[in-house]
């Protein structure tokens, strides 16, 4: 072979070399932005302690709390009481915004010293266009006197209103509350309201779910509670 030949060759073979180097490096750093990327998308899941049966939780909350659109037994409280023998406190009240409701725990929580809080509130802060900052502040506030009395917190995201959502009939979980779950890492019950809420057979009106959605929202509540820990 003519030197020149060779030459080119060894030229060729040479450049091969370095693109395929080029791409390693290339797809080593695709991949290590991919993981990254799948770590952060995964918040670690946070544990609880099992609360035994006849165990006292309070159910912090509006109107989806207390059962609008449904009979007393069928608030979700009453079904989440049946399917785990815990003692549930319905501390519903509707209407309630969340600060309203950080002015009602302190009282609830010296009377019924809950081993766990379910906090599912904030709805009627967003129908009221409440700005989030409040609203968001309230909640952890709350979120924080319960842990302080010593009690467990699982935290209950509400649905944003949005005119997509008006539009589509979709719900999603308004994002402040998986913002407060990550900032005092609690473990959050997520889209139970909003799937069930969007499914128009499970719902009394347009913003309260009926006797079979509650029974739904309850069955999906009490196994996220297991799936922490709390059971």
């Amino acid at each position: 072979m003519p030197a020149s030949a060779a030459a080119g060759v060894e030229s060729s073979a040479s450049m091969n070399t370095s693109r395929r180097r080029t791409l390693q490096i290339a797809l080593g750093a695709c991949i290590a932005v991919a993981s990254a990327a799948l770590t952060g998308c995964g918040r670690k899941p946070v544990r609880g302690r099992p609360v035994p049966a006849g165990g006292k939780v309070l159910a912090l909350g509006d109107s989806l709390t207390f059962g609008t659109g449904a009979a007393p037994e069928a608030s979700y409280p009453s079904v989440l009481a049946g399917l785990t023998g815990w003692d549930v406190v319905n501390g519903g009240v509707p209407g309630d915004t969340a600060a309203q409701a950080l002015e009602r725990l302190p009282a609830l929580l010296d009377e019924h010293r809950p081993a766990l809080v379910l906090v599912s509130i904030g709805g009627n802060d967003f129908l009221r266009r409440q700005p989030d900052d409040a609203t968001r502040a309230a909640i952890e506030r709350l979120c924080e006197a319960a842990r302080a009395a010593g009690a467990q917190v699982m935290l209950i995201a509400e649905p944003r209103p949005t005119l997509a959502a008006r539009v589509t009939g979709s719900l999603d979980d308004h994002p402040l509350y998986e913002a407060v779950a990550e900032k005092l890492k609690l473990p959050m019950y997520r889209r139970g309201w909003a799937d069930v809420l969007q499914d128009e057979r499970l719902r009394s009106d347009t913003i309260h779910a009926n006797a079979q959605g509650y029974a739904r929202f309850a069955q999906g509540l009490a196994e996220a509670a297991r799936e922490t820990g709390f059971r």
